[in-house]
């Protein structure tokens, strides 16, 4: 689906930036630049943590009144049942993602606690469910309805950030940190024409990528995770966010010979959820995302000495259907963990909800938890804002 073209890292004229070669060089040669307020429109406005959509915003508008001038009798037929369609057609989509109401609401409880200045060390951001604090990784339900069609997803890290941030599988309840490397704070590079992620960026709860499992069609392991998932919606979501989602497809990232499944979701409240049902939808109403998204993935690492990432089938993003499935397999993998059937290594199985559990944290240890705080980030290096230009990065 998206065939490669070999990978050069090289100076691009800033004459014409846009004009990316395939030079035949062995040695990749990294340009940088500093990214000017020119080169990027501004984002749109980060939903705040206290606010969160409900299924009840989707319903539809009151209907206009029709004008007081006088109608003849077909006239006004034809508009009652244009009206009468339209309130149809709206109750219909409404319904559709109403029908799991109970189940919705039920989630819109979950909150974050912050720890620490973002960009540090000592960051760390909780999920609360009605003011306690939860595991993101095992208290929150995969499934956000009965019939297993919406999904919930705990945003990492917000569209167009840096800052490389997960659920952190070894600390008690799984908070949010930053990665780090040698000791340091992880950020992300910008590869020319991308800055930050380009999706809310995420994992479902739940999940579980077995690396004592090695994929029949990937022939590769596990990579020790929970699901990731990239949610294509408008709006630029926060770190602890828990969101619902639909499914659309997934893409097979091989990364340092692990299977890395990406999930490609949109939140069910995004004014696009009701047109996206497949992968296929994708292409079509939002073109060149699954392409960029192939990109990125392929090449983010370069800019720190790393070779091209790769992907299992062709890089081609699989179907509804087939994500369904690898999510089923990592719900169950999730199971067996949680279960004892698995080795978890180093990772935290505390939790506070999961039923009949052998691992149900000590209320003690949960109250010990430091108290929220709200600071500003710290300041972090300028060279977090540089350009990588990568020929032959396009696909």
């Amino acid at each position: 689906m998206f065939p490669r073209k070999a990978i050069a890292v090289h100076a691009i004229r800033p004459a014409a930036p846009l004009n990316r070669r395939l030079l035949p060089t062995a040695s990749p040669v990294v340009a940088l630049t500093r990214r000017t307020s020119a080169t990027l429109a501004p984002p749109t406005k980060q939903a705040p943590p206290s606010s969160r959509s409900s299924p009840s915003s989707l319903s539809p508008s009151p209907s206009p009144s029709l004008p007081s001038t006088v109608l003849s009798h077909s006239s006004s037929s034809r508009i009652d049942r244009s009206v009468a369609s339209a309130s149809n057609r709206a109750a219909l989509v409404s319904r559709h993602f109403s029908s799991s109401a109970t189940p919705l609401s039920s989630t819109m409880s979950y909150t974050i606690r912050k720890i620490g200045q973002p960009h540090t060390l000592e960051h760390r951001v909780f999920i609360e469910k009605d003011g306690q604090p939860v595991s993101p990784f095992h208290d929150i339900p995969l499934y956000a309805n009965s019939e297993q069609t919406i999904l919930n997803m705990v945003v990492e890290i917000p569209r167009w950030t840096n800052a490389k941030q997960e659920i952190s599988k070894e600390e008690f309840l799984n908070p949010i940190k930053q990665d780090t490397k040698k000791g340091k704070l992880r950020f992300v590079r910008n590869c020319f024409p991308h800055k930050g992620y380009l999706w809310n960026y995420g994992a479902f709860p739940q999940t579980w990528e077995d690396p004592n499992s090695i994929h029949p069609e990937t022939k590769a392991k596990g990579d020790n995770d929970p699901l990731d998932v990239c949610e294509i919606g408008e709006l630029v979501g926060y770190p602890g966010q828990v969101k619902q989602v639909k499914v659309l497809g997934v893409m097979a990232l091989l990364d340092e010979e692990e299977t890395d499944w990406k999930v490609i979701v949109i939140d069910v409240n995004d004014p696009l959820a009701a047109k996206l049902h497949d992968i296929e939808d994708v292409e079509r109403h939002l073109p060149g995302l699954l392409r960029a998204t192939n990109e990125w993935f392929r090449i983010y690492k370069i800019p720190d000495g790393k070779p091209e990432n790769q992907f299992a089938f062709s890089g081609e993003a699989k179907n509804k259907k087939y994500a369904m499935d690898v999510i089923r397999e990592c719900a169950d993998a999730w199971e067996k963990l949680m279960a004892g059937k698995s080795n978890p290594g180093e990772i935290s199985l505390a939790n506070v909800a999961v039923e009949d559990s052998p691992y149900r944290a000590d209320p003690s240890q949960v109250a010990s938890i430091p108290r929220g705080e709200n600071l500003p980030p710290a300041p972090i290096d300028g060279s977090i804002d540089k350009w990588f230009f990568i020929s032959g990065a396009a696909v």
